[in-house]
């Protein structure tokens, strides 16, 4: 019984292995590829200047990576409060009912639906409205991504708080959301900002829904309510063309989106492990 026990555990240790070295050997590749060919597009040109026209010596992504950064921090300024509110809402206010169950089901959907979804809601409710592609349309579905995100991670986090936390701060007279804002979210904070920047992380390389929202644009463009050029749709139109100087600006976007990304999880990551 033992020898049949311990026979099978190996198979198991050793399928566990090999999906583990066959996962790994495809990252340390994309990574590879994305260094190799990313690092060799940089410039200080390619901060500095606008994406240039077909089969054009120089230029750069600094329009892409403005307008990136732009939608970016405005879906996470726009998302994050709606995450945290309702979050804090299913975790503390009302834990169970129908409201709160249809709540969840609705954030599981928007968590699982895919984002290109999401870019045709938004074109049809905002950019076919408007009959304008912009910025604040691409805002809007970045932000849809976003608030499901903050949502699931906040209300996990709140209920692994101790309720004898609450209990205590309870007991001492203190009101219910002087209790939420000075108790459970201090001693969530690290969890619930891990979760935010998770969900930026998610949005950062988004390319569907910018698509059919934001669109691109070639030029410098500060102005939201007008299309406006990400590095995601930058990389997908440059990566696609025939042109050997849109390739190498593509993958320094790559490789761009890719320490962005990468510096992100490190950093949830070392929030965590301090909570």
């Amino acid at each position: 019984m033992y020898a049949s026990r311990k026979r099978v555990n190996g198979i198991a240790l050793t399928l566990s292995l090999a999906a583990m070295a066959f996962g790994v050997f495809w990252l340390i590749w994309i990574l590879w590829e994305t260094v190799r060919l990313g690092v060799g597009g940089l410039s200080f040109a390619m901060l500095t200047e606008s994406t240039p026209p077909p089969n054009d010596e120089g230029g750069g992504l600094a329009n892409a990576i403005f307008g990136s950064f732009m939608m970016v921090m405005m879906a996470t300024f726009v998302g994050t409060p709606i995450g945290v509110l309702a979050g804090v809402y299913l975790a503390e206010y009302k834990t169970t009912g129908w409201l709160a169950n249809v709540t969840r089901f609705v954030n599981d959907i928007l968590l699982s639906a895919p984002s290109i979804v999401i870019g045709l809601f938004v074109y049809t409710v905002v950019v076919a409205q408007f009959r304008s592609f912009s910025g604040w349309a691409g805002v809007v579905a970045l932000a849809l991504i976003v608030i499901p995100v903050v949502i699931r991670t906040t209300e996990n986090m709140l209920q692994l708080v101790p309720a004898s936390l609450r209990e205590a701060a309870y007991a001492l007279g203190t009101p219910k959301w002087k209790v939420i804002m000075m108790v459970t979210l201090r001693a969530a904070r690290a969890g619930v900002v891990t979760g935010i920047l998770l969900a930026v992380a998610r949005i950062a390389g988004e390319t569907a829904p910018l698509l059919f929202t934001a669109l691109s644009n070639q030029f410098w463009n500060g102005d939201m309510s007008k299309p406006m050029a990400s590095l995601p749709v930058t990389i997908f139109k440059f990566a696609m063309s025939p042109y050997q100087n849109w390739q190498e600006l593509a993958w320094a976007g790559v490789f761009l989106i890719t320490v962005a990304v990468l510096g992100l999880n490190i950093l949830a990551r070392v929030l965590t492990r301090q909570k």
